[in-house]
């Protein structure tokens, strides 16, 4: 399991109480859509590191004009977990005055930079921390908090407020933002409990924990072997046991879909696909960050009906 490193940064205080101090001075001036102009040039354009497409993403809506968002890892085909820092990503992060991250050990990288950059300013929102997400007794934490729509809620809130904590006068903007963000976000929920109530208890596999919120959510249950699962994620050797475990559940018809993360394959995965496939069971593919061309939301509503879909054959 891995550990996610504590900073002595400056914290990010609750929302309300960012909000409160900050209200006084708030923006009179009508919301505007994330990325639309409100008529005037923003009091401050604030820079912001994310360790993700995907929060750079959530950063950007809830931030709009008055946000500039500089993504660390933006590349589908690159492994998260593999980042090297690079020097124009480092300049970025000593930059910053909101930094997004996931945390969970997921990008410990985020922690070395601001290390090494020495920049102790900036508000860091560590979206596991938000979640409220924590292991389970027996089990490891399942970092991948993105797939958890409700967190992605509390998370714009709190992207609000430590937007509102670096430029006050926004603080209005901010949470309007978050508002439509969340708003939307409902609108998957509802998907998700669409799937539960036609496929409640259906069983699936995984070839790694990212698509689990979203799973659960649905109400489908994990038959993955979990040493299976785990040394995929962990990129070690997957024994000869759990590979056999994996691939009768195709062979045997006990899964009712694949959820596949291409974004980290290799050949244990890629045999446990050929079989999914070669046994007619619907292989729904996920990614840990954003395809290009997608948002947060397009890219979410994809999964979610993509997994429908499977279901419903």
């Amino acid at each position: 399991m891995w550990v996610s490193s504590i900073r002595g940064r400056a914290s990010l205080m609750g929302m309300g109480v960012v909000l409160a101090l900050v209200c006084g001075c708030g923006s009179s001036a009508a919301a505007a859509a994330p990325g639309s102009s409100r008529g005037d040039a923003p009091s401050t354009v604030i820079p912001v590191v994310a360790s993700t497409n995907v929060y750079g993403d959530i950063a950007r809506q809830v931030g709009g004009n008055q946000a500039k968002v500089v993504s660390i890892i933006n590349d589908p085909a690159q492994d998260p977990h593999s980042y090297e820092a690079s020097t124009q990503n480092r300049l970025a992060l000593s930059k910053a005055k909101v930094v997004v991250e996931n945390g969970g050990g997921y990008d410990d990288f985020i922690g070395r930079m601001l290390d090494d950059t020495k920049n102790a300013s900036p508000t860091v929102v560590n979206a596991v921390q938000v979640s409220g997400r924590a292991a389970q007794e027996g089990t490891d934490l399942n970092e991948h908090v993105w797939y958890d729509f409700p967190a992605m809620g509390k998370l714009a809130d709190r992207i609000a407020a430590a937007l509102a904590k670096a430029s006050p006068g926004d603080a209005d903007v901010f949470l309007q933002h978050a508002k439509s963000f969340k708003d939307r976000l409902t609108a998957l929920e509802g998907k998700e409990r669409q799937i539960k109530a036609a496929h409640d208890g259906a069983p699936v596999a995984v070839t790694e924990p990212v698509p689990l919120y979203m799973t659960e959510a649905s109400g489908l249950r994990n038959k993955t072997p979990a040493d299976f699962s785990q040394a995929v994620e962990e990129g070690s050797d997957v024994s000869p046991h759990s590979l056999r475990q994996m691939l009768a559940l195709f062979t045997g018809n006990h899964v009712k879909a694949l959820i596949y993360n291409q974004q980290t394959s290799g050949p244990e995965t890629e045999q446990v696909k050929k079989a999914a496939e070669d046994h007619g069971i619907p292989v729904v593919p996920v990614t840990e960050t954003l395809p290009r061309g997608e948002d947060y939301l397009s890219w979410m509503t994809a999964n979610v009906e993509a997994l429908k879909r499977a279901l419903d054959t």
